[in-house]
């Protein structure tokens, strides 16, 4: 099996400029196949903002009404997915932007929720996910770089998470490769304390996984990130980090174990 790397970068990463030079840099030292996975949520809620849009959020989970949409798909798919893209071709990696209905990659259904309305907000499973086109691009010396946006399969965007999109990827791909998930951002991995940059917890497991969240150190969007790095773990992806968007190829960040 060859390897696979799908890296998820962080939106505080993208919307640096020299972050995302040296992430750049980095990412196009990586041999072999990959995929990167952004989202762009800082930027959407700033453009939401100057249009007169306020951005609602439940969780860190973006309600996405049909004005948010709109706005989300063209900073995502639009200004930040051809940011990213550009700044590869100027790596000389040949990069190509994707949506999830270019080419049918993802296809999702909306989020149907007990109590909260998400609006136009997608969920998938691995099964969504259009590997065969995957690897088309891979055996093409392509390099895909996935936004969060999916399509119903009946003309409906929708905003779908990062995370998730990464870590559905990741095990999709791993009947065909062996496959390594990378979370990228700008800390220097998941740190017992927030302030302390020497703190970073080097590797945790489930259980460890289970006290951290009980003690309150891991909380908020942590926990969403880290259980997408657990059902990676749990259905077929190689390995698991989370890692410093500019230091991804040493051995620094966290590792995440069964």
């Amino acid at each position: 099996m060859k390897n696979l790397y799908v890296f998820k970068v962080g939106g505080n990463v993208i919307e640096d400029k020299h972050s995302l030079t040296l992430f750049v840099k980095n990412f196009v030292e990586i041999q072999g196949e990959k995929i990167l996975v952004h989202g762009g949520g800082k930027t959407a809620s700033e453009i939401s903002k100057k249009l007169g849009i306020t951005p609602k959020m439940i969780e860190g989970r973006r309600i996405t009404d049909a004005q948010s949409l709109e706005v989300v798909t063209m900073v995502y798919a639009g200004l930040t997915n051809k940011k990213i893209v550009a700044q590869l071709q100027s790596a000389a990696c040949n990069a190509i932007g994707l949506t999830g209905a270019d080419g049918n990659l993802i296809s999702a259904q909306k989020r149907i929720h007990p109590t909260i309305d998400y609006g136009f907000v997608g969920d998938f499973e691995p099964a969504d996910v259009n590997t065969t086109l995957i690897q088309t691009l891979l055996a093409n010396d392509l390099t895909p770089v996935c936004c969060a946006i999916t399509h119903d399969g009946t003309g409906q965007l929708l905003n779908t998470n990062a995370d998730t999109i990464a870590a559905n990827i990741a095990v999709a791909c791993s009947s065909y490769y062996k496959v390594m998930l990378v979370y990228c951002f700008e800390k220097e991995g998941v740190m017992r304390d927030i302030q302390d940059k020497n703190s970073v917890i080097k590797k945790i497991d489930s259980h460890e996984y289970q006290v951290l969240k009980k003690d309150g150190i891991i909380a908020g969007g942590m926990i969403p990130k880290i259980d997408s790095c657990f059902y990676a773990l749990k259905n077929g992806v190689d390995s698991v980090s989370i890692k410093n968007a500019m230091r991804f190829t040493d051995s620094s960040g966290t590792t995440l174990a069964l």
